[in-house]
């Protein structure tokens, strides 16, 4: 079959290839293939959806730069362990003045995050928590070995989103992890005892089914963050948000 004129036609306001790619995600969605899957090769994707080789090749470039996809060398190309999802979705690397993002950010997760942790408490399964212990016992045998932990800090607090249950709240997450990333990289990782025992109050609650206790664990630890943060801010003669 001649598909070139296929291959260069646009309908309405996508091109071919941004169709094309469209199709490819749909089929991830209906096939519900995972990282572990592997994409079907360029030639039986141009025979599955009737387009040329060259559509399903920029097709496919659009959706790895989406981060929908991942080229393996010598392997393949394979579904991305979290589609879509990509470093800094938000643009807040770009945000000049670090003190004023790392408050309004805080801002944000003090509205949000209480909520979370309550619903996560709520709607936990048992693998859940187990997840949650680990995450939490991850974080403080960074910090009691001085090792750098906020990497395992941003795991922590993502694996209290996926606890909810909900599909969109773990989409949030990266307003969360940059504050934490943000914040850890203002302070110098003072209140290190103090995420300790946080972590592990908002663990137990969550793991007992408390939901008051969790979202009273999570205002508190988020409350101690920005005590900090002020004093930052005070030390460098800026101005403060209550």
């Amino acid at each position: 079959m001649d598909t070139s004129f296929f291959d260069t036609v646009k309908t309405g306001d996508a091109s071919l290839p941004e169709r094309v790619a469209g199709q490819i995600s749909q089929l991830i969605i209906d096939r519900h293939l995972t990282c572990e899957d592997k994409l079907p090769n360029e030639f039986e994707l141009a025979e599955q959806l009737h387009v040329g080789r060259g559509t399903v090749r920029e097709a496919v470039k659009l959706l790895v730069a989406r981060n929908v996809l991942v080229i393996r060398r010598g392997k393949g190309t394979f579904i991305a362990r979290h589609p879509g999802e990509v470093e800094d979705p938000l643009g807040f690397a770009y945000y000049a003045d670090k003190i004023r993002l790392a408050q309004d950010l805080l801002e944000v997760r003090t509205q949000l995050e209480p909520w979370v942790a309550s619903l996560a408490a709520q709607r936990a399964s048992a693998e859940d928590m187990d997840h949650l212990r680990e995450a939490a016992l991850l974080v403080e045998q960074d910090i009691f070995s001085g090792k750098d932990h906020l990497g395992q800090d941003t795991k922590f607090h993502i694996c209290i989103a996926q606890c909810t249950q909900n599909l969109v709240v773990p989409k949030l997450i990266p307003i969360i992890t940059y504050s934490v990333e943000l914040f850890g990289s203002l302070n110098g990782n003072v209140l290190l005892s103090e995420t300790v025992s946080a972590h592990r109050a908002i663990t137990s609650a969550i793991c007992t089914r408390d939901a008051k206790a969790a979202e009273q664990a999570m205002a508190q630890h988020l409350e101690h963050n920005r005590a900090e943060l002020a004093l930052i801010v005070k030390e460098l003669g800026g101005p403060t948000f209550s």
